[in-house]
């Protein structure tokens, strides 16, 4: 299976079609650090792994590190009530968020950020590293071993995050295998 994001790739640009919290933002800038979070309403572990977010951000907040929630796989019936449940489920799990949160209906986000990366579900977090690159694509509980290394520059090259890397691309051509079969 052929895949295009990965471990030290670029990381792709953020083209969402709403803000529904915090300032639109489209490319990473050099130097910063990004944490990406995917959700969805529809899915039974995001409303607690926003909590999760949330709590990671008020840890990590002194330090400079961006984090953003996107929501690029709902299920509704159009755009607008999508968007509707996104805003809401928002609301009652961050309603006092200074995280920025985006909605994504068109696909963009999941084909370039998720599909692109054998991530074929969420909950699921990527880290983008000073240099604008992927440095981690996996489980955000993962992210209080993982964050202070890749802001100390130790995390990319580790011997690690190649294990990580190999054991979650095995495990997305593994899924891929079977939803094909």
């Amino acid at each position: 299976m052929t895949f295009s994001l990965n471990l030290g790739s670029p990381a792709p640009s953020i083209k969402v079609q709403d803000w529904l919290r915090g300032d639109p933002i489209s490319n990473f800038q050099l130097g910063e650090i990004y944490i990406v979070n995917f959700f969805s309403t529809t899915c039974g572990y995001c409303g607690p792994e926003l909590s999760d977010l949330a709590k990671l951000h008020e840890k990590f907040r002194h330090t400079g590190v961006e984090f953003i929630g996107i929501a690029a796989s709902e299920e509704a019936a159009t755009a607008d009530d999508a968007r509707a449940q996104v805003d809401a489920s928002i609301n009652k799990s961050l309603p006092n968020t200074d995280i920025r949160m985006g909605f994504d209906y068109s696909g963009k986000m999941e084909e370039d950020w998720l599909k692109a990366s054998l991530s074929f579900h969420v909950p699921k977090t990527f880290v983008v590293d000073v240099d604008r690159r992927v440095a981690f694509i996996g489980d955000l509980v993962m992210l209080d071993d993982v964050l202070p290394r890749v802001i100390d520059g130790t995390w990319r090259a580790s011997a690690e995050a190649k294990n990580a890397e190999d054991e979650r691309i095995a495990e997305g051509e593994a899924y891929a295998a079977q939803i094909v079969s």
